[in-house]
């Protein structure tokens, strides 16, 4: 099941980019735990940072991911420093997947994936990666015929059905990248609300024990959109779709970690 997929390990060989610093009180929940968001924009900042580092900002700028898997082992507390170690395990010539493995000085171990796409800045669409890049990223990737192929494929259910819950999601204009896109972080916002009170069948809220997040992004929200978050609560599990008029742009789901 792609769900209980393991994510690559470091690998022996190839480049790592390395960053740290302190997690930031605009990051916590209540109990002083890293959020989802928080995470998701750490995400963000370390691959800019990451091509600043390897002279690539100028000649591919535009990126945009696709799927965020978040493996909170042990949560990361402010005010613990967190240390982000940065490679690519796989690729192919328009896309990646790159780990970012996130260790605190207190005991934090977070490990995340993203599928990143590049984009070009005339057209839009996905673009090829210049070779000299390609071969740099590939040198730490175990698989170089990277396909996409979703982990989230159940369908919106329908409103009236059993279990299942609506709210609406209401966007600021703080939520909006300069592409007029909800920035990728906010989608993880409208889960952290719905995770608040979410208990984890142990015993304590699901987000202070070990557990997995995936969310995938099908299709951009703009900042004229009204989005619909659709729900569905188990006693294990929380699963969000995100739909504008009845069209999906967006699917969560967030479990104990099994791996």
């Amino acid at each position: 099941m792609a769900l209980d997929r393991p994510l690559a390990a470091p690998p022996a060989r190839g480049r790592f980019f390395e960053t740290s610093w302190p997690v930031r009180t605009g990051d916590i929940d209540a109990g002083k735990r890293l959020r989802l968001d928080g995470i998701a924009r750490y995400l963000q900042d370390a691959g800019l940072d990451n091509l600043d580092a390897v002279d690539a900002a100028d000649s591919h700028p535009l990126w945009i991911v696709r799927r965020t898997v978040i493996d909170v082992l042990r949560p990361a507390v402010w005010p613990e420093r967190v240390h982000l170690r940065r490679w690519c395990s796989a690729l192919s010539t328009r896309w990646t997947n790159m780990r970012v493995q996130i260790q605190g000085e207190a005991g934090a171990l977070i490990e995340t994936e993203g599928f990143w796409i590049h984009i070009s800045g005339e057209t839009g669409m996905p673009t090829r990666i210049d070779d000299g890049f390609i071969e740099r990223l590939g040198e730490s990737a175990e698989e170089h015929r990277l396909k996409w192929k979703r982990w989230l494929v159940e369908n919106a259910p329908a409103a009236d059905d059993d279990g299942i819950e609506d709210s609406e999601f209401v966007l600021r204009r703080t939520d909006i990248d300069p592409f007029d896109h909800v920035n990728n972080a906010v989608y993880w916002q409208a889960v952290e609300e719905l995770l608040a009170d979410h208990e984890h069948p142990g015993g304590g809220r699901l987000v202070d024990n070990p557990h997995r997040a995936v969310l995938e992004y099908l299709a951009p929200i703009v900042s004229t959109d009204k989005i619909t978050l659709r729900r569905r609560r188990d006693d294990t599990s929380l699963t969000v779709w995100f739909l504008v008029d009845d069209a999906l742009r967006a699917v969560a789901h967030v479990g104990p970690l099994t791996t």
